[in-house]
């Protein structure tokens, strides 16, 4: 497989030495997968340091004592979402909802609703703000591994997969916290959203003012918005080898959660030999810190994750590199483009049309949200009130970090306290 990608693909592409040599470790990483999955029989009883490795978000929530609720909420086009609710914390004796604050929390590219209560309780985000007294909700964009259903579409057609982000700010979001200030009669909410999760939110707020009204204040956490100075591998790869990324993954799903990956996640990453390859796999998307992950969570972390999304959505991404603003999917020609959105060319979102208030953690390492990038969008936001920039965090240091309670979860309870 590999010799053919060299011959096919690589030998005739311009590309950096680095390039290169992340497209190899891509490819070995494929290959060594591959063997894996011929000899995983010999680890199939190894069991995973952690259990929620093997569990669904419910059974996480309800391994840790807190009540959990789930729904399933449609689109307006017909996507059916995993929606979680974390209603109070595990030693809160008033359980009166009506007079609980609402905190809706999306979750990023590639990931779930997973990622806010993948840590201990005392170090995931979900869990938190429950036990701060918050009424708790994680969305679910489609094609992750908990929104892949749909009223009339079959998952494992095209026209399933059609989407990028543009559909999930379009319909994902609104479907989620219409449902949501219903069910609460809440008439704000707050919401925190990280990395693509934010990207929804700065596409929703200015787009749909209806919406926009719901949000009381808007937490970004490693916000992407600008991509001219997007560093990540993953992206870059996506955009310089679309051909490659077709002929791995056709124009369906990208990178979803399989049982043979939750597999390597839970029973291979837990094993000293594999947890430097899990690690370079991660950092690969997301950028490199290993001294503030904790180690003893890998498990965890890739039996959840990558969760999935479309290669339309990868594509959409690959499209804005070098770009200072955001702007729908190219559909390929000015005749598609034309029949989507009535002119001939995508369209570009204009945050400054949102005037929700903004507060924003970003880090200096992070390969997806730039801090220049994260500077442009700042620039442009009209109602910002906080802004905040970590030296040493990546992308995913806001989900995983160790200490991201003191550098970001107590600060965003204690601006929610002071807007009450």
């Amino acid at each position: 497989m590999i010799d053919y990608f060299e011959d096919t693909y690589i030998g005739h592409l311009k590309s950096t030495k680095a390039e290169r040599s992340q497209m190899w470790y891509l490819f070995t990483m494929m290959y060594f997968i591959r063997i894996l999955r011929i000899t995983h029989g010999v680890f199939q009883n190894q069991r995973s340091a952690n259990p929620e490795a093997d569990m669904n978000i419910s059974q996480i929530i309800s391994y840790w004592g807190y009540p959990d609720e789930e729904y399933d909420i449609v689109t307006e086009d017909g996507y059916i979402l995993g929606l979680y609710r974390i209603p109070y914390g595990r030693t809160d004796n008033n359980k009166n909802l009506a007079q609980r604050v609402v905190v809706y929390l999306q979750h990023g590219l590639l990931t779930s609703a997973s990622s806010w209560i993948s840590n201990l309780p005392n170090n995931s985000l979900g869990f938190i703000l429950a036990d701060a007294g918050y009424d708790v909700w994680m969305g679910n964009s489609r094609g992750n591994t908990w929104s892949r259903k749909h009223l009339y579409l079959e998952t494992n057609s095209k026209e399933f997969w059609a989407f990028s982000f543009d559909e999930m700010a379009k319909y994902d979001l609104p479907a989620s916290i219409d449902f949501i200030v219903k069910q609460t009669r809440q008439e704000e909410i707050f919401y925190v959203g990280h990395s693509q999760g934010t990207t929804i939110g700065f596409i929703t707020f200015s787009t749909i003012p209806k919406i926009a009204e719901r949000i009381k204040i808007f937490f970004a956490l490693a916000p992407v918005f600008s991509t001219k100075y997007l560093k990540s591998p993953l992206v870059r790869m996506t955009y310089k080898w679309k051909s490659i990324v077709k002929a791995f993954f056709g124009n369906k799903d990208f990178l979803p959660k399989t049982s043979f990956k939750k597999f390597v996640g839970s029973k291979l990453c837990p094993l000293q030999i594999f947890d430097k390859i899990c690690l370079n796999i991660l950092f690969m998307m997301f950028g490199y810190d290993s001294k503030n992950l904790n180690m003893s969570r890998l498990d965890v972390y890739f039996s959840h994750n990558p969760a999935g999304t479309s290669v339309q959505n990868m594509l959409h991404w690959s499209q804005l590199l070098n770009s200072t603003h955001l702007k729908a999917y190219d559909w390929g020609s000015p005749d598609l483009n034309l029949v989507h959105y009535n002119q001939t060319t995508s369209p570009f979102y204009n945050v400054t049309n949102m005037n929700v208030a903004t507060a924003i953690w970003n880090g200096e390492s992070d390969l997806l949200a730039d801090p220049e990038d994260v500077k442009i969008l700042h620039s442009e936001i009209t109602n910002h009130i906080y802004y905040k920039t970590i030296s040493y965090y990546n992308h995913i240091d806001f989900l995983f970090g160790l200490d991201v309670y003191d550098q970001v979860y107590h600060e965003i309870i204690d601006i929610i306290q002071d807007n009450l």
